[in-house]
């Protein structure tokens, strides 16, 4: 073996066993340890609560309605997005930026504030409160699609911009009209993108917790809800711990779906380098169009009825609920949060901030193993099976990861119960399989050719990293920062167990207000979900902008 050979096998080992060890402690360890207690309470493994849960009513009613809403939301999703896609992705529309923009927005708001956003408009007194949705799974249902609307435009879209006309042209010129040409030319090159999107949109409606907690109520719940009632409210860790297996089998599986949809749609992509810019609206693309007018609608309408409800007070405008979030006792002085919601902001960005930089640094190093060509199928393997292990967090319950802390980390030398550095891992963990998304399919564009070359200049495996992938990187690893900050700012699932009740964060917060009955803790909720959007939204625009200006330096 060479030296320089002996390097790169170094370097690699080290790079993966940092997020492998991390993942280790404080993701496997956590959720066996919620497992152990659900499925051996005495030491003994029993596996027979899998028939004697699955065998009631109710979780079989949980997991219909779960299945159910999942699939209806994502079909949705799919049937307005691709349209959606078309015209903003191969239409010379006016203003496509910000159509894009706007059609993105839900996407990085945070679960919590979607939840409050559509109570607002469907509640009594709300826009659409006459039409009887409020507490119903109708209200979920569009809760869900509000936020996953944009996975499928932006997936779709993305492949949609990228395919080649030339087919489609000559498909015309041989007679097929434009039904047929999309049929039989365009829908077939769309489809790994298409199955993509939707096996994402399922596995985000089958995972939501925040929006249906917050929606729901006692009369519809999912999945991951349950696992919270059992875990919180009723102790049932076997009950807890038979769905938390049962969504980790269901969600692996969405994601070999998405995978292999991948790799089917990397192919097409790399044939169809000739993209020709996006051309004229026409009579074939005016469903497009009036689909996209009927998309910004849908998404602004939510947005603009929880501004609205958050400066009505009695029938008057006013800032009462805004100036109310300055002071503990809130707008009547009776409210019992221990902290301002500005407070409870600037906890939130503290730990954000701690999350991000634990995130973007360890979905990084997974980015740069995964992304690199394999010699031997061994090594295909191996960065496959890493791809697959850093996904996993997204397959099992924020609440199973939250208890789990609680009930693993209690001891030395991991006694971490009380440790401010709890929340910033726990929220890391819900980042980085998004920072590896959003950076792995860049690094692979890249020639391995011009790392070669660096290399055989004598370049180390760091300087290769430095010279040759991270200015190519800049743009994306910015967009990653931005959604790992957006994202540990919304955070709620595992938040919500581990928050110290004097100091939460402003998720924590908003759940707390809305469930305290009176009039003026809803109206500080609505101001204070109006703050988060715009702090969340804030942070995504400026980070589109820097990546944006950064074009012109690479």
């Amino acid at each position: 073996m060479t030296r320089d050979r002996a390097g790169r096998i170094a370097a690699t080992t080290v790079a993966a066993i940092l997020p492998l060890g991390f993942l280790a402690i404080f993701f496997a360890l956590p959720v066996a340890g919620m497992l152990a207690r659900g499925f051996a309470p005495g030491g003994v493994l029993d596996l027979g609560g899998f028939a004697e849960v699955l065998g009631r009513a109710r979780t079989q009613r949980i997991i219909g309605f779960t299945l159910a809403i999942s699939a209806a939301a994502t079909v949705i999703s799919v049937v307005v997005g691709v349209p959606v896609a078309h015209a903003l992705y191969r239409l010379a529309l006016p203003g496509r930026r910000t159509l894009r923009a706007i059609v993105a927005m839900p996407f990085v708001l945070p679960t919590v504030v979607v939840g409050v956003m559509f109570r607002s408009l469907l509640a009594e007194g709300g826009a659409l409160g006459g039409l009887g949705l409020d507490g119903e799974w109708g209200g979920i249902l569009a809760a869900f699609v509000f936020f996953n609307l944009a996975v499928v435009v932006r997936t779709v879209g993305a492949a949609w911009e990228g395919l080649d006309r030339r087919p489609e042209e000559a498909a015309a010129t041989l007679g097929a009209g434009p039904a047929t040409v999309f049929r039989t030319v365009t829908l077939p090159a769309l489809a790994p993108s298409i199955i993509s999107a939707a096996s994402i949109v399922f596995l985000f409606c089958a995972t939501a917790f925040g929006v249906v907690l917050t929606m729901g109520g006692l009369a519809y719940g999912t999945v991951e809800t349950e696992i919270y009632l059992l875990t919180t409210a009723l102790f049932d860790l076997r009950g807890a711990a038979v769905l938390s297996v049962v969504q980790l089998v269901a969600v692996v599986a969405m994601l070999l779906l998405a995978d292999r949809a991948r790799s089917r749609d990397a192919g097409t992509q790399r044939a169809a380098k000739s993209a020709i810019a996006p051309g004229r609206v026409t009579a074939y693309a005016m469903g497009s169009v009036i689909a996209t007018v009927l998309a910004v609608a849908f998404v602004a309408v939510p947005v603009l009825a929880l501004v609205v409800r958050s400066l009505r007070r009695q029938g008057e405008w006013t800032l009462d609920y805004y100036l109310a979030l300055g002071r503990v006792g809130g707008a009547d002085g009776r409210s019992a949060l221990p902290v301002t919601v500005w407070e409870a902001l600037g906890t939130s960005w503290r730990i954000a901030i701690d999350a991000t930089i634990l995130a973007v640094v360890l979905g990084l190093l997974v980015a740069v193993l995964v992304s690199r060509p394999a010699r031997s199928p061994g090594g295909l393997r191996w960065r496959r099976l890493l791809d697959g292990v850093v996904m996993l967090p997204l397959g099992v319950s924020a609440v199973t990861v939250g208890f789990g802390f609680l009930i693993t980390l209690d001891r030395p030398p991991l006694d971490l119960r009380t440790s401010p550095v709890l929340i910033p891992i726990a929220q890391a963990i819900v980042a980085l399989p998004l920072v590896v998304r959003t950076l792995a399919p860049v690094l692979r564009a890249i020639d391995d050719r011009q790392r070669q070359v660096a290399a055989t200049l004598g370049a180390r495996p760091w300087q290769v990293l430095a010279t040759v992938d991270l200015p190519i990187i800049w743009r994306p690893l910015l967009a990653a920062i931005g959604l790992a900050l957006a994202v540990s700012l919304g955070e709620f699932g595992a938040t919500s167990f581990l928050a110290r009740p004097d100091s939460p964060t402003l998720p924590v917060v908003i759940y707390r207000l809305i469930g305290r009955p009176g009039v003026d803790n809803l109206g500080m909720a609505l101001a204070a979900s109006v703050i988060l959007a715009v702090v969340t939204v804030t942070v995504m625009g400026v980070v589109e902008r820097l990546r944006v200006s950064s074009v012109g330096a690479f």
